[in-house]
């Protein structure tokens, strides 16, 4: 199957009527249609397929005569889950991409020393629960299932309940990365450098480091209309002071600073709040500026609570450090096509076994908007299929 077909196949899939982004939470429907179509496209390849108890894939193409038994395996993939009402291309992208280049591979005539595989990580947006990459963090070890499964998502489910419903297991075990030498990751490219550089494919440099920190403003619940302004302990009032800060603060330092998310309570629209709670999604060049911007903004956000008087406390839910990826086979592989190597500010999973002590590497293909995590995420077909074949080349050199 082309891998025009296959994007047929997966457009569909979750994506909202109205809006036209999609809705690929993990352990939903959706999410298991996309195992489903997985599991097929795997099998249909001949592909030795795993998966594990949290539902993470990987389908293995085991050379027929291997020339060095043993040789530790070239993991390639991406995830299928989306952010809520995202784009169609970031995760699938790359899982698309992976199982078209083993058909390009296969009809070269191309037979690998070592084992290629192509996975699938599970929750790696972090959309549902709150915490980046967690099928690849568990499998690595980064976090451990013991804490993960008590995570809530918005309506109050447990992680645990939410991946038994989905007949689901970990105690039945994780997949083991024991033999995997290196992975590559396709992407979207989320930003526009590819676009000035007027190219179709990049190598990524390295991620920066990012947090997630959940911002509790407390006050006092009042009436809108008989509250005199200057009684009010309004924690909207602080949030929305701390919310400038954040813009303010990442300006100047040359930064990210995002409140992406807020509950309010009572939420009603006469009544003053007594609480808000808001989400700040964090990125910077480097850990010391990550935690030196998180501080100017919780400082900023607790004088203004004390002129209020409100209260605000701040808990760091998801922090992951700077990644480089391996220098040397960046240049390799950038090498193969004369592919610019370029730093993204996004997180993945190749950030995660990177960290894990894994050779990692990343391939961008250009996205003419540098749109992301929107329903105008975008590629060109064509830029598509040069990922492809940049995707195919690369694990030619990784397999040989």
């Amino acid at each position: 199957m082309t891998f025009e077909a296959m994007w047929r196949d997966l457009h569909p899939v979750g994506r909202s009527a109205s809006s036209g982004g999609y809705n690929r939470s993990p352990w939903t429907s959706a999410e298991s249609e996309l195992r489903a179509w997985f599991t097929e496209a795997a099998l249909a390849r001949g592909l030795e397929l795993e998966t594990d108890g949290m539902g993470n894939q990987v389908g293995w193409w085991r050379p027929a005569t291997p020339e060095a038994p043993g040789l530790p395996g070239v993991l390639t993939g991406s995830h299928l889950d989306s952010v809520l009402d995202g784009g169609a291309y970031d995760g699938p992208l790359g899982v698309v991409s992976a199982l078209a280049a083993v058909d390009v591979l296969r009809a070269r005539g191309f037979s690998p020393s070592r084992p290629i595989g192509v996975s699938v990580f599970t929750e790696e947006e972090g959309s549902r629960f709150g915490l980046a990459c967690l099928g690849s963090r568990l499998v690595t070890g980064a976090s451990a299932w013991a804490d993960a499964r008590e995570r809530q998502d918005r309506d109050g489910v447990y992680l645990g309940d939410a991946v038994a419903d989905a007949g689901l297991d970990p105690s039945t075990g994780l997949l083991s990365l024991d033999d995997v030498g290196c992975f590559v990751e396709l992407h979207v490219e989320q930003g526009r450098d590819l676009v000035d550089r007027d190219v179709a494919v990049g190598v990524a440099s390295e991620i920066w480091p990012h947090g997630r920190y959940r911002f509790d403003f407390s006050g006092e619940a009042n009436h809108a209309g008989t509250t005199r302004m200057e009684d009010r302990r309004d924690p909207m009032l602080t949030y929305a002071m701390t919310a400038l800060a954040a813009n303010k603060q990442a300006r100047l330092a040359g930064q990210r600073a995002t409140f992406g998310r807020l509950e309010v309570a009572p939420n009603g629209t006469n009544a003053v709040p007594s609480r808000v709670t808001a989400w700040l999604d964090a990125r910077c060049s480097s850990d010391a500026g990550l935690a030196e911007l998180v501080d100017a903004i919780s400082r900023q956000g607790s004088e203004r609570a004390s002129r209020d008087g409100t209260q605000l406390s701040v808990t760091a839910e998801s922090v992951s450090g700077s990644v480089v990826f391996d220098p040397d086979l960046a240049r390799d592989l950038a090498g193969i096509g004369g592919w610019p190597i370029i730093p993204t500010q996004a997180g993945h999973d190749a950030g995660i076994l990177s960290a894990a002590g894994i050779p990692t590497a990343m391939l961008f293909v250009r996205n003419p908007t540098g749109v992301s995590h929107s329903p105008a995420e975008f590629a060109e077909m064509a830029d598509c299929l040069a990922g492809v074949e940049a995707l195919a080349d690369t694990l030619a050199k990784l397999a040989s």
